[in-house]
């Protein structure tokens, strides 16, 4: 155990090493080169001379250092999201959207975008991320509802499961309806932001995400041992005297609000939250107390990486995120799949 542990803390540091090396990466290239030495003096300067900043000072604080943060967040709250999900439904295919988290917000972006205009509802910049989150937590509460047994009042694993996807699909419908009646101009909005995009990152939304992605992946860790007891079945858990039905409900909830809080403004985001517990689990094994801590650092490396990748091929111009972590993970996800020697 204690060499195992010491192993797990290696890991820990060598993603940290690489977290701090992508994000350095992620602020210094795009298409405007920041060099070390304008950050430095960027970062002294907003303390003492905020006013006295170059352009490329200015861009360092306002725009990259904010959407490097941002990236790092999002990527930690899929990942983490991922590990819960994947842990909770004892199935590796299984992503952070599934209980409808995902097209909910989807489909609340989309409804907006379209009928926004007409009924006069702007909250200013929140009314997007507004939309979207309650679109996300409206579609999790049908599946909270759907999904419960009318003679015992609770929901089964399986059922939570073909639940959300069938949700899943009722919603993304939804999106397309509203794609294919919306002017071009707002199905053009609705595709961008179904892609997810890091280009609207500032520090408003860096301050929200953040909040709610630390606290949950703090309260996920108590949880890490509960759901290695579930890896074994959910009458033996019971039988270890596991509240089975409390520690669903309190997983999927972490889940839901992260994934619906950072969704909300970065848009649809996909296979992150899948590939990350795959490649954690070829490294040190199934032990949920490694995969949610090494995830958080691991999503925000992959993210950050995708972002850079978006930035960089076709400069000045912008690839949406969405399109590069997609091209990226289905790639990786049929390799892993193929790998003889792995195991959930």
């Amino acid at each position: 155990m204690a060499n195992q542990n010491k192993q797990y803390q290696g890991t820990s540091l060598i993603l940290f090493a690489v977290l701090i090396i992508t994000t350095l990466l992620c602020i210094c290239y795009g298409a405007v080169h920041i060099s070390i030495g304008e950050i430095f003096s960027a970062l002294q300067k907003w303390f003492t001379a905020p006013n006295g900043m170059t352009l490329n000072e200015r861009v360092f604080i306002e725009i990259r250092l904010p959407r490097a943060l941002l990236s790092v967040l999002v990527g930690a709250c899929l990942a983490t999201g991922g590990v819960l999900m994947q842990g909770l439904f004892r199935n590796p295919i299984v992503e952070p959207g599934l209980v409808g988290t995902s097209s909910g917000a989807a489909f609340g972006a989309a409804l907006y975008f379209v009928l926004g205009s007409i009924f006069k509802f702007n909250a200013g910049e929140w009314t997007l991320p507004f939309a979207a989150c309650a679109g996300a937590l409206f579609s999790t509460l049908l599946v909270f509802t759907f999904s419960r047994s009318k003679e015992t009042g609770k929901s089964s694993i399986v059922t939570l499961l073909l639940t959300g996807i069938a949700i899943n699909a009722l919603f993304m419908s939804g999106v397309g309806f509203l794609s294919y009646i919306a002017r071009d101009p707002q199905a053009r909005s609705i595709t961008f932001w179904g892609l997810g995009t890091l280009s609207g990152a500032n520090w408003h939304s860096v301050l929200i995400i953040g909040t709610s992605t630390i606290m949950c992946f703090i309260i996920a860790l108590r949880y890490a041992k509960h759901l290695n007891a579930l890896m074994i079945g959910e009458e033996e858990a019971q039988l270890l005297g596991l509240n089975i039905s409390r520690i669903k409900f309190n997983v999927l909830l972490i889940n839901v609000i992260m994934v619906a809080v950072a969704t909300a403004f970065v848009g649809v985001i996909s296979f992150v939250g899948l590939i990350v517990p795959h490649l954690l689990r070829i490294i040190n094994g199934s032990d949920n107390r490694f995969l949610l801590r090494n995830g958080f650092l691991l999503g925000g490396i992959l993210l950050g990486v995708a972002d850079l990748i978006a930035r960089m091929a076709l400069a000045p111009a912008e690839l949406p995120i969405g399109i590069v972590t997609s091209a990226v993970g289905v790639p990786v996800f049929i390799i892993l799949l193929r790998r003889k020697n792995y195991s959930f």
